[in-house]
């Protein structure tokens, strides 16, 4: 049985880590992952990727890092994706991945205007989710995680916009029958949402964001969570679905 690959673009602050978990753990839980079936991958380590015929979907985390710095590591894992959109993998990115699918498809990455988007936020679905295989059965409206510096500007060619919040138009974006990312954080529970808030604070105040605000506004994001269940079982990934 082929694995799930996770693949690792950073790792949470030293602080949240110790206390919350990492990102491979977070994914796992989200998607229902069993421990035995997933590889993980650190490319921001220098850590190679397996050809992705040798592996039945991937899930490409969040990072620290910016897409627009071009790391090698970054370059080589966007060569990476197109050769996995090749061949119709089941791929999922959240915030720097999301961001990562966007620039390796022919999308543009900058920074998002007015600031960073950090909090839980309304996540609006738009009117081209309806016929979506994963977006069709969320509410109009849900709650989401998110913590950003950076967006996508323009989506690649092809690609159909589902979700937007109030600031940032491309919050969940399908590629092709088998890949989709977003920009907010399904993987995130209230505590990591609000340890991130608290690390944040001074760069928060520093822009103008009142983070004591934000941090009351914390809430459980259920159907944002959900999207990553929703992707495991709908590519037989999680042992759920078996």
């Amino acid at each position: 049985m082929k694995p799930v690959l996770i693949i690792r673009t950073g790792q949470a602050p030293d602080s949240i880590r110790a206390r919350h978990g990492d990102f491979p753990h977070w994914f796992r839980l989200g998607a229902q992952l069993a421990p035995r079936r997933l590889h993980v991958v650190n490319v921001a380590a220098g850590e190679r990727l397996p050809s992705p015929q040798e592996v039945c979907g991937a899930l490409i985390t969040g990072s620290a890092a910016m897409v627009t710095d071009r790391a090698p590591w970054s370059e080589e894992t966007a060569g990476w994706i197109r050769n996995a959109m090749d061949v119709d993998l089941p791929l999922l990115g959240v915030c720097y991945g999301h961001q990562l699918m966007a620039h390796a498809l022919g999308g543009r990455v900058d920074y998002l205007p007015g600031g960073r988007e950090i909090g839980t936020l309304p996540i609006d679905l738009l009117p081209e989710a309806a016929g979506d295989s994963l977006a069709a059965s969320l509410p109009l409206q849900f709650r989401a995680h998110t913590t950003h510096e950076q967006s996508v500007m323009e989506i690649p060619e092809g690609a159909t916009v589902l979700a937007r919040s109030e600031r940032d138009p491309h919050h969940l974006i399908r590629y092709g029958k088998n890949a989709i990312s977003v920009q907010f954080h399904p993987e995130f529970n209230a505590d990591v949402m609000r340890a991130y808030i608290k690390r944040k604070h001074q760069d928060m105040r520093r822009e103008g964001f009142d983070p004591h605000h934000t941090y009351r506004q914390v809430a459980a994001t259920p159907i944002a969570r959900r999207l990553l269940k929703m992707f495991s079982r709908h590519h037989g990934l999680s042992h759920a679905s078996r």
